[in-house]
């Protein structure tokens, strides 16, 4: 799955972008900002799509002055199919959350981070989890292996990536706190945390 535009695994298409851009907002929003929104350079192109969807009535388009100012027509029969495209990123992070709420052995904390917590990324990239494992726990504890290897499995089910796991200890976070590796930068900017405690009780103020 792209992990940036999750939706275009159904429909790679500026359409699919442009819808996908109007549910995530209820403000009316004008074919520039469109075109902005979705990274497109051609206003034109995306103006096109809007003035067909509006034709369908998936699109309300209201005059505002010189412009118009779209909106999706949440009334419509299609407009459920769109909000789960435009929402399949905060379905994989809900489905990784229930699964990680059901551990037999709780994490003291996990959280996405890398690309796709940026929303970066594509077909290739890794979804990269951060997890902590409880001191009193082995490393080779067969629940806790069990654990981590059913979440991944299920990740690469769900969206086709590999999920790739950075696994500490509870006694290893605090050496992270002293050595002040990048990656303590890019959990405290990017991590997006899935179970446990927040980043900052783990790791303290940048």
């Amino acid at each position: 799955m792209d992990v940036s535009r999750p939706y275009t695994a159904i429909c790679p298409t500026l359409d699919t972008e442009v819808l996908a851009t109007l549910a995530r907002t209820s403000r009316p929003l004008t074919g520039r900002e469109v075109a902005r929104l979705t990274g497109r350079s051609s206003h034109g192109g995306v103006l096109d799509v809007l003035n067909r969807l509006s034709g369908h009535g998936l699109v309300d388009r209201q005059e505002a002055g010189k412009a118009f100012l779209f909106t999706l027509n949440r009334n419509h029969l299609a407009a459920p199919a769109v909000d789960i495209l435009a929402g399949m990123r905060t379905e994989l992070l809900n489905r990784m959350r229930r699964a990680i709420d059901v551990w037999e052995i709780a994490p003291v904390h996990v959280s996405l981070f890398g690309s796709t917590a940026r929303g970066e990324g594509d077909t290739e990239s890794d979804i990269d989890l951060f997890v902590v494992r409880p001191r009193r726990v082995s490393e080779d504890d067969p629940r806790w292996r069990a654990q981590l290897e059913d979440l991944a499995t299920k990740i690469e089910s769900w969206t086709g990536n590999r999920a790739g796991v950075a696994e500490a200890s509870e006694d290893e976070i605090e050496q992270l706190r002293r050595d002040e590796p990048l990656i303590n930068n890019e959990l405290r900017s990017d991590a997006i945390v899935l179970g446990g405690a927040e980043i900052s009780d783990l790791l303290g103020p940048e």
